[in-house]
């Protein structure tokens, strides 16, 4: 049984490492989602609503500490340093993990997860699934860890800790070094909103009290319709399906696609960063008589982002899009998106906002 627990041991060390490895990659995304089960949790919980809503400004702290621990632990797991207590908080953080995917698949809440980031889509039952597999493997390396002998490996794992941290800190402070989102470079915004691939339907008919399925829509008139049913719906699904871009008079979604835009990301008021506009008005200002349009996105009401654009000394366009879909365009707030013609040319962190230089080279023909 020594060969089960070295396979084990090799199979949550990897999948503890991946896992971390691609939320750390994305830290603000993990933040996220730790603030929908915040929200859910306070909504179920009445009794702790108000601790809830109490932590949630200190989300983004919680994704970075459990995605350092992943790659930590896991990394700790595989080089055999302390094994008891690597083992033992491998176990505590998968019964956390069980426990929010169990969550989300029982009462349809969080419906993505974010496991392994946004570079591998489960559904909850699959990531209840293999958290419960991780379970198993985790209880087995326990019940042998009497014959894993611990070897002097703290500087791997310091290295591993420091590195977290680092990975972390880049793209909280940058953007995400991989950017696994429609929204990236190189994209085009309005292929993304078209299928997939084209969908296959089956109809659904009945004749003489028999069922029959076929995959061309009938001639016979003697059949008499019943459903239809999408067979690849899933696999069909625009990747982006929610993009829509609108003003108090009109939708400016198609509008926005035409020519080069440079969009400011205002996600919301209560967590900007004021202090990253007067670089923004300066790269505005440089691009004015270009066939650049500065814009502005944001899902604040009317009066407030009015107000806060005067306040900036700002005269630029706004126009309102809905929350989720601005956080998934940019993970900083303010952030700065460049389009040409649809297609994603550039994407900025405010901490790196470029020089009207690069963003003419960008969209040049």
């Amino acid at each position: 049984m020594k060969i089960v627990s070295r396979i084990a041991r090799f199979l949550v060390g990897i999948v503890f490492i991946f896992s971390g490895l691609i939320k750390l990659n994305d830290p603000v995304g993990t933040q996220i989602k730790l603030e929908e089960y915040f929200e859910v949790f306070a909504h179920d919980m009445a009794f702790l609503h108000g601790f809830f809503h109490a932590i949630v400004p200190f989300a983004l702290y919680f994704a970075v500490f459990l995605c350092v621990a992943e790659v930590v632990l896991g990394v700790a797991l595989l080089v055999r340093y302390r094994p008891r207590t690597t083992n033992f908080l491998l176990l505590l953080i998968i019964i956390f993990f069980s426990f929010l995917t169990f969550y989300s698949a029982y009462f349809n809440k969080v419906t993505d997860c974010g496991c392994f980031g946004d570079a591998l889509k489960l559904t909850p039952w699959t990531s209840f699934t293999k958290d419960l597999i991780l379970l198993v493997l985790i209880v087995i390396i326990i019940w042998y860890q009497r014959d894993i002998k611990p070897l002097p490996t703290a500087m791997v794992v310091a290295v591993a800790t420091v590195g977290s941290l680092v990975l972390a800190f880049y793209a909280i402070t940058h953007l995400p070094p991989l950017d696994l989102l429609p929204y990236r470079v190189g994209n085009s915004i309005p292929e993304q909103m078209k299928p997939s691939e084209p969908y296959q339907f089956e109809y659904i008919f009945l004749k003489d009290g028999k069922t029959h399925r076929f995959k061309e829509f009938p001639d016979d008139s003697t059949y008499v319709y019943q459903d239809m049913v999408t067979l690849n719906a899933d696999k069909a699904k625009p990747k982006v399906t929610d993009y829509r871009v609108w003003n108090d008079t009109t939708d400016y979604t198609q509008e926005s696609f035409k020519g080069n835009k440079l969009i400011v990301i205002v996600k919301n008021l209560k967590d900007i960063n004021a202090a990253a506009f007067p670089t923004i008005k300066k790269l505005v200002d440089e691009l004015a008589g270009s066939d650049i349009q500065p814009l502005i996105f944001t899902s604040a009401a009317s009066n407030e982002i009015e107000d806060f654009l005067h306040a900036q000394q700002l005269s630029v366009p706004y126009y309102f899009a809905d929350a989720t879909v601005l956080k998934t365009i940019s993970r900083s707030n303010p952030g700065i998106w460049l389009l040409s013609d649809g297609v994603v040319k550039g994407k900025w962190h405010y901490n790196d906002t470029p020089a009207a230089a690069t963003v003419r080279k960008l969209v040049k023909p």
